[in-house]
């Protein structure tokens, strides 16, 4: 367990500081927890640690605000919208905190971690503040809360992966689960907060890994997402067997379990996806066709402005290899930074052309946000002004919808195995699933149930959805 550090009344007092609660919902003797989650997939996964952590200590769970007894916020540090939203929401709480004094809100993740203190300085509100490795501590600073004013523990950890932690799934649809296999990052890109909140990069023991996705198989669910902030980086040493474990043994162990469990992951990093990955995925058809990697940038300049440690070549050689091993229809998704610093029109276009040259299905795009305390706001000026960052990004939106009709047009005509995982959002006589490269395809329900995996010919297509019919 992680070292505790709670302050007292008379040193929040000298801080200036107030209080938080959280989200979740059972009839326990703690009270109730209501929780929201910001940010990534392995934030909404570490909610469902702190669920099962809290609900193992006598809390229960309430997906009503209003009759929570603690609030905590997952949050994002990300980018300064993410952290904006954060505070945004905290002032919607003064009412809440206005009727009920006693209420507890919490801020979690990688913003507490950032600005610790800070926080509670400046958001009166808050009563609680944990980092991503403090969430086994979460019971004990509750539980201070009722002789101090504030409770804080935001130490890191270089062993802390919940490994034996089953988590509570939150808001499931019993058929899709995440399931985190690393905690951290040991790649120090100049513009990222994650190695300073989440720390350094420790790998989960199979074992544990492969036990919670037996489980959650034998739950009815049918498809695992496997989460890390660099998944190919995954090493874990084995001491029994003396053996050391990499991703790719770990994918196919995690496929062995079941054929009818399909296995996703994410996120791959340019610099560590390899072919022995790659032809693993080819190995099993369980293994879904489907891999995010990150570019962030087409231009070498900007690349190396960024310590992304790889080149515009080489991560085209990554792309070459993934067409070459796994085909022409793997899903094949991004991040791109616009207006990142110094970042001219000649980089711009580079970035540019490389989406032309690989043509993506997905992407994440946003303009660049200067974090505090990254290298990149020590070492370099955010000097594009805002209305050319807004420019470049509209640029790189709209390639993207074009590449992504082009490749969902590739699909009409084609038949998919679909795993169906409920109604469609827009309508209760359609269904809605993923194919193999992570295409969401909607189809006319017929008998089929949540979790079944259905044949669908694909008829026709928007820039971001697959519509098709049934196949018998």
């Amino acid at each position: 367990m992680q070292e505790l550090k709670t302050l007292s009344k008379e040193e929040m007092q000298s801080l200036d500081v107030p209080r938080i609660s959280g989200n979740m919902g059972s009839e326990k003797s703690k009270g109730k927890v209501y929780i929201e989650s910001y940010g990534c997939q392995m934030n909404f996964a570490d909610s469902e640690v702190v669920t099962s952590i809290l609900m193992n200590h006598g809390y229960g769970t309430t997906d009503n605000i209003q009759e929570a007894d603690t609030i905590l916020l997952n949050t994002c540090a990300i980018r300064e919208n993410a952290e904006t939203k954060i505070r945004h929401r905290l002032k919607g709480f003064q009412a809440l905190k206005s009727k009920n004094p006693l209420l507890n809100i919490g801020i979690l993740g990688c913003m507490a971690e950032r600005l610790k203190t800070k926080l509670i300085e400046e958001e009166k509100i808050v009563d609680l503040v944990a980092g991503p490795d403090a969430y086994r501590d979460l019971p004990n600073l509750l539980e201070s809360l009722e002789s101090e004013d504030k409770a804080i523990n935001v130490f890191l950890s270089r062993d802390e992966t919940y490994g034996d932690i089953e988590p509570v799934r939150l808001h499931s649809n019993g058929v899709t689960a995440f399931v985190s296999i690393m905690r951290g990052c040991d790649n120090m890109c100049s513009f990222c907060v994650v190695p300073y909140t989440r720390g350094r990069e420790r790998s989960r023991d199979m074992a544990s890994i492969l036990s919670e996705c037996e489980t959650l198989f034998n739950e009815g669910y049918r498809e695992v997402t496997l989460l890390g902030q660099n998944v190919d980086s995954y090493k874990y040493e084995d001491s029994e067997k003396n053996q050391i474990i990499s991703f790719a043994n770990l994918l196919e162990q995690v496929a062995l379990l079941n054929p009818k469990l399909r296995v996703r992951f994410s996120t791959s990093h340019p610099k560590d996806i390899n072919d022995e990955v790659l032809y693993m995925m080819a190995k099993y058809d369980n293994i879904c066709k489907n891999i995010h990697l990150p570019a962030q940038s087409g231009s070498n300049r900007i690349l190396d402005l960024m310590k992304r440690t790889y080149t515009r070549e080489w991560y085209m050689d990554r792309i070459n290899s993934i067409r070459t091993i796994l085909g022409d229809t793997c899903g094949i998704s991004h991040d791109m930074i616009a207006g990142f610093c110094t970042e001219n029109e000649e980089d711009h276009a580079e970035t540019l052309s490389l989406m032309d040259y690989v043509q993506y299905d997905f992407g994440y795009m946003f303009s660049y946000s200067e974090r505090p305390g990254t290298p990149a706001a020590k070492k370099y000026i955010d000097d594009i002004p805002e209305e050319i960052k807004k420019r470049r990004l509209a640029e790189i939106i709209a390639k993207q919808r074009f590449h992504s009709g082009i490749r969902n047009q590739m699909m009409v005509g084609t038949q998919q195995i679909v795993l169906v995982e409920g109604d469609s959002k827009k309508s209760n006589s359609h269904h809605y699933g993923k194919c193999d490269s992570g295409k969401v395809v909607v189809f006319p329900k017929k008998n089929e149930q949540k979790g079944d995996y259905v044949l669908v010919k694909i008829t026709q297509c928007t820039t971001g959805t697959l519509l098709g019919e049934r196949i018998d």
